[in-house]
């Protein structure tokens, strides 16, 4: 039987997506046997080191979790398979379980600009690799579109700088578009600036990545946040765990979680647009997306003319009322097609679309692949 030793904690729902991908796999593959030891392990007096003299007395088969000790060689000690969750950089000796930092923070910046803001900020810990890289990721976009940008980067211990993270928030130029390293840092916004008296959405639009339910609920109004592939991750870990052990192939591979989605909440119900009958047809849009939704109908809301509203429209939003509520459309059929198992009628029905006929070529047009290949690529390893 293979034992896998897990350094990994369950306290937030990355860990436990984490440990969901590679049981699923040991289920399909086993047995495996499992042993974890929680964070807390290292605290202890020689706790790095009794945690490998533990590997060795258990015959543990790999290591999955945190690692920060660069002076202990686990790859010398135990000569088994380590993959190690990305803290303070990569591993150039162990496997990584790393992800597309950049990519995350990009998506997010995207996703403010079509919204419309100028002011953009970001809330991280400083020194680590997957803060620092959605960081940049985050300020590359921004300053591509000509935005501005502000950042607060903290150490470990986010809770020491309350105050000066809340004079932070205070000073900055309103509305702004707040992206934080993971949704705990984005709990953290949430409640100073409760305190503070700094309404969200209205002023901070707030964006966290991890999608944990739990903590993006605790908030008032919940947190919006970036959806990753992390049981997909743990799949692939444990496919590839199991290669090594198998001695099918030898040396550190990466595993890269990538950004799926973002799940909306009330965080981010803001657009930054300050006509308020191009404010009043984008929210109508979004109302009545998945109704039998007309230009006419959409037109009739405003007291103006229809080419007077279409020239508004346009040069607000760089683009025609049109096509607006088909990329809408769009993104509501490819979030239904991670979300759920309807068939694809079904779900063009619900995302607006009455005539399933060019569903796939419209959908090809803004996702540059078909609806098919799009369910497939995103379920691969489920």
């Amino acid at each position: 039987m293979i034992r896998i030793l897990l350094l990994v904690d369950c306290a937030n729902d990355f860990d436990r997506n984490l440990l969901r991908g590679i049981v699923r796999y040991s289920r399909e593959n086993g047995p495996w046997l499992f042993y974890r030891l929680p964070s807390y392990y290292r605290s202890i007096e020689n706790g790095e080191r009794s945690i490998l003299e533990w590997a060795k007395a258990w015959k543990a088969d790999a290591i999955i979790g945190q690692w920060n000790d660069d002076a202990m060689d686990l790859l010398k000690e135990l000569n088994i398979p380590v993959v190690l969750q990305n803290y303070r950089h990569r591993s150039t000796t162990y496997s990584n379980l790393t992800g597309d930092y950049e990519g995350t923070g990009l998506m997010a910046a995207r996703f403010f600009a079509e919204r419309l803001f100028r002011n953009f900020a970001f809330f991280g810990v400083k020194g680590v690799v997957w803060s620092d890289e959605r960081c940049k990721g985050y300020r590359g976009e921004v300053e591509r579109i000509g935005g501005t940008f502000h950042a607060f980067e903290t150490g470990k211990d986010s809770e020491k700088n309350r105050e000066v993270l809340g004079r932070w928030l205070r000073e900055l130029p309103k509305p702004v578009a707040l992206f934080c390293c993971d949704d705990a840092h984005a709990l953290i916004i949430s409640e100073i600036c409760k305190m503070e008296n700094i309404p969200i959405p209205e002023d901070v639009s707030l964006l966290g990545v991890d999608n944990d339910e739990l903590i993006c609920n605790i908030s008032d109004p919940p947190i919006s946040s970036i959806e990753l592939e992390v049981e997909k991750g743990g799949y692939a870990v444990g496919k590839l765990l199991h290669r090594q052990i198998r001695k099918e192939f030898v040396g550190p591979f990466n595993v890269v979680i990538n950004p799926i989605r973002i799940e909306l909440r009330q965080s981010t119900e803001k657009h930054n647009i300050e006509d308020p009958y191009v404010l009043r047809i984008v929210k109508y849009i979004e109302r009545h997306i998945a109704a039998d939704l007309t230009i006419d109908a959409i037109i009739g809301q405003i007291p103006l003319s229809r080419r007077n509203i279409e020239l508004k429209f346009k040069r607000v939003m760089n683009t025609s009322i049109y096509q607006y509520v088909l990329k809408c459309r769009v993104k509501r059929f490819a979030n239904l097609l991670l979300t759920t198992d309807l068939p694809l009628a079904e779900i063009a029905g619900e995302a607006g679309f009455r005539d399933c006929n060019n569903i796939s070529r419209i959908f090809k047009k803004f996702m540059g692949c078909s609806p098919i290949e799009y369910r497939q690529r995103r379920s691969a390893g489920k």
